[in-house]
């Protein structure tokens, strides 16, 4: 019995490449081969939470200390805007499905190895305790693993890889998260 390869229709897709490879330019590159992309995998939660919210309201904390608490965290949250920059600066992607061409560890990759990930929890709880609900609150840990397995180790096996010794260095020398 034959099995069905949708492959075989198109020889040229990825359909069978393993999820770390990406086509470029006719050739096949190495790339972190993350599950999906960071802010999908925070923003998807996040929505699903805030229309539970809508359908059925639980509040997590007392009015008026919702706004203030979200108002802090979401100002928390740019500390992911400067990391763009420098990914800009360095001449490389902050996309984890391109491949890196620099390591970055200027700017606030001096003090944390994922400052856009930072930034996107801070938003994240920001969004959640401004819209005073728990539904965001109760998927977050779901959300730390998936970037946890699906894209922080990923990317960083990925660093290693590429860099060698220098990331090594680097990842004694900077924390994960703060």
């Amino acid at each position: 019995m034959t099995t069905f390869n949708p492959g075989a229709l198109m020889p040229e897709s990825p359909v069978g490449q393993p999820p770390s490879f990406t086509e470029s330019a006719g050739r096949a590159e190495r790339t972190a081969g993350v599950i999906a992309p960071p802010p999908l995998l925070y923003a998807v939660p996040l929505v699903v939470g805030l229309l539970l919210q809508h359908w059925y309201p639980h509040a997590i904390l007392p009015p008026g200390r919702d706004t203030i608490l979200g108002i802090v965290l979401l100002l928390g949250g740019p500390v992911g805007a400067p990391a763009i920059t420098a990914f800009r600066r360095a001449d490389t992607s902050p996309k984890p499905w391109v491949p890196s061409t620099a390591l970055v560890t200027s700017g606030p990759y001096r003090f944390t190895r994922n400052p856009m990930y930072l930034g996107f929890t801070l938003i994240y709880l920001g969004m959640t305790f401004w819209a005073n609900s728990v539904w965001p609150l109760l998927f977050l840990p779901f959300v730390l693993i998936a970037m946890h397995y699906g894209v922080i180790l990923r990317e960083e096996a990925y660093m290693a890889g590429t860099f060698g010794e220098e990331y090594e260095q680097y990842r004694a020398r900077v924390r994960r998260w703060v």
